[in-house]
């Protein structure tokens, strides 16, 4: 599916309020709110637009710690990573996972309410997980940024 200006400005209007109407969209990208319906349900069913959600304030809800973990695996066979990653996806602490490159295997992003339930969290469930080799995690003393919004500058440098 080839997206146009109107489709990458409407795509970025949603990454800044997912909740806003057709019409508040509309107006921002000088199209009637009938091309914005149609737009936007053309761009989610192929695929551009995952799904929508409430962005929660960690803090506000209790969970006033962050970590970004490294974890290494014993052995890399296929049935030991698909079991890794069937552990860590249903771990509700961790928010993201990413297998990388690099002296670690994975890189997850973890909450917890605080230094304690992080320690727990870690001790008892993570390094718990079969294969687990080394885990280091950093912890979050301040964040600087943080969003969700992808660029898509490149994408209008293009011709879109």
């Amino acid at each position: 599916m080839e997206i146009d200006k109107y489709d990458l400005h409407l795509l970025d209007a949603l990454q800044r309020n997912g909740h806003a109407s057709n019409a508040e969209l509309a107006e921002q990208i000088h199209l009637s709110p009938s091309q914005v319906s149609r737009r936007v349900q053309r761009l989610e069913q192929a695929g551009y637009i995952e799904r929508y959600s409430a962005l929660l304030r960690p803090a506000a809800v209790g969970l006033g710690v962050t970590a970004f973990t490294a974890v290494s695996l014993e052995r890399h066979a296929e049935a030991h990573t698909d079991a890794f990653n069937a552990a860590v996806a249903a771990m509700d602490e961790v928010l993201e996972c990413f297998a990388i490159t690099g002296e670690a295997d994975y890189l997850l992003r973890i909450v917890a309410p605080d230094l304690a339930s992080l320690s727990a969290f870690m001790l008892h469930r993570l390094m718990r997980l079969t294969g687990v080799r080394s885990v280091k995690s950093n912890i979050v003393l301040a964040e600087i940024k943080r969003t969700t919004r992808l660029p898509l500058d490149h994408l209008l440098a293009r011709g879109g």
